[in-house]
This record gives C-alpha cells, structure tokens and sequence, in this order.
C-alpha cells in the first residue's frame, strides 16, 4: 500500500489520494458550527469507507449534532473536559476517561456541559447500506439538540446549519 497525498488547504492538510498516511490534528481540517461546536476531519476530501473517525471541541451547552440513531454502531470518548450524554431519552453526565457504546439503533447525542471545553473523540463504523432517523425528542431539545421535525434525512434535520473552516483546536482544552 502506498502513501497517502497530503494537500495543504486553506483550512489544513487533507488527503486526496489513497494510501496510509499520519497527520497531526495541529495541521488536519477543522471546521466549526456556533451551534455544533469545532469539529476535526482526519478523513480528508473523501470520508472513509468502513469507519469513521473525528475530533470534536464542544463549548458548554452545544450539541456534537442532533440527537439521531443510526443502523450502525459509534462509540466515543471523553478526552477532555465534561459534557452530558442524551440517551434513549435519558441524561448521563460524563467526563474526561468515559467511553460510550452505542450498539446500531441507540439513539443518542453529546452536549457539552461544566465550565469549559470538552473534547471528544467518535468512531463510527459505516455499512454498504447506513440508514438514519433523527426523532424529535423532548430532552434533547430541552439543549437544543433535538430536529424540529422527524425525518430520516440528514439534509432536512440540519437545514440551515452552516459550518465552516476554522483553526485547528490544539493543543486540546
């Protein structure tokens, strides 16, 4: 297998071709919402076909996305700092060494919480065949974190969010 191509972007270093590759998240893409927090891309132009795997900077009170269940498994750690997890309609507060679960058809969401920043790593595996549903939910949107309308489409759950590039968060909170 070869190396992978890393291009420099105005917004960091992506790969662009196939291969291997090491990057440091100094100089990976980042990317922020003021709604979902800095979020951190290793996979580069295109995701990555089996798992996926980010890097995510939440402020207290922002959500990582919407509360959503997905036909495939995701687990996260707590690298730093507090946050409140959103699970089958209940809260977990969490902190810096948790790891969760999800098995396929957990539905669940992040929100950071305490005083500062909280950084968490997700993984994610990604099947021929993904399927979503974000439902709406009363505790997630008591954080702002529920879609205002059920649907299995990404594109009407986040209609109207923006993100865009941003400098990378390191070294983490």
């Amino acid at each position: 297998m070869q190396e992978a191509t890393l291009n420099q972007t105005d917004n960091g270093k992506v790969a662009t071709s196939d291969g291997w590759y090491t990057l440091h998240a100094s100089e990976a893409a980042w990317f922020r919402s003021e709604r979902f927090g800095t979020l951190c891309r290793f996979e580069g132009e295109a995701r990555f076909p089996d798992l996926g795997i980010n890097l995510r900077v939440l402020e207290p009170g922002q959500p990582a996305c919407l509360y959503h269940r997905e036909s495939a498994q995701e687990d996260f750690y707590v690298v730093s700092g507090e946050c409140l997890l959103i699970i089958e309609g209940e809260e977990r507060p969490l902190r810096a060494g948790h790891f969760i679960h999800c098995p396929a058809e957990t539905v669940h969401v992040l929100v950071g919480a305490g005083e500062g920043p909280c950084a968490i790593i997700a993984v994610g595996h990604r099947p021929a065949k993904h399927e979503l549903w974000y439902p709406v939910d009363e505790t997630a949107a008591r954080h702002n974190a529920s879609t205002a309308t059920e649907t299995p489409d990404p594109a009407v759950a986040y209609a109207g969010a923006q993100r865009g590039p941003t400098k990378p968060v390191w070294p983490l909170p």
